[in-house]
């Protein structure tokens, strides 16, 4: 009896939280992050280097049948160092409005949990500076707009969010380029669950 006690017990919560993610839910919180930017091209036109960024926004998330979406909107700083093959080399820094939409999977137990997420990201443009122009980049052609695809990891700590991302490119950011430069990038984020309903 002292053994199929705690047996019968670990079985019903095992079942109650699997049942529990079965269930409708909804989240809604803040989100920040540290990112690090840089240009892939086409053939050997460019060197970027990576470059510290911000991401300040909001996150929410529904859930159901054991998966969930997970829309954001954030303001996003995103900076590079890019050297031609002529050896110019310019700041380039991007402010953007990114708004993705991923699709998820939670693994864990209760207020602890793993997350795997990807999806698409949209992003538009706010403002760009460049320090000068230098061959294949000209910075009066960049696009107004733009799209990437995410594939990331996350943990939940009860409130807390943590994600590690990385953001593909799909389209050249420039217009005129021969280089058909495109955005890659990695960050780092933290986020806060505000409130949520299950």
């Amino acid at each position: 009896m002292k053994k199929i006690l705690p047996a019968l017990l670990l079985i019903c919560g095992s079942v109650g939280t699997a049942q529990a993610q079965l269930l409708p839910g909804f989240e809604v919180g803040l989100k920040g992050a540290l990112n690090f930017s840089k240009f892939k091209s086409d053939g050997k036109y460019f060197n970027s280097d990576n470059k510290a960024g911000y991401q300040a926004g909001l996150y929410g998330r529904v859930g159901v049948l054991g998966f969930h979406v997970q829309p954001e909107i954030y303001l996003t700083g995103k900076n590079t160092k890019v050297t031609n093959s002529e050896g110019e080399s310019t700041d380039v820094k991007f402010t953007t409005v990114d708004i993705p939409v991923l699709l998820g999977k939670r693994f864990g137990l209760g207020p602890i949990g793993a997350r795997i997420q990807t999806g698409p990201i949209f992003s538009f443009k706010v403002d760009d500076k460049q320090d000068k122009i230098i061959a294949n980049l000209d910075p009066n052609n960049y696009k107004k707009n733009g799209t990437a695809w995410a594939f990331g990891v996350g943990a939940d700590i009860s409130s807390l969010r943590v994600d590690v991302r990385y953001e593909m490119g799909l389209n050249k950011v420039n217009n005129e380029s021969q280089a058909n430069p495109k955005i890659n990038m990695w960050s780092i984020g933290l986020g806060y669950r505000l409130f949520s309903i299950l």
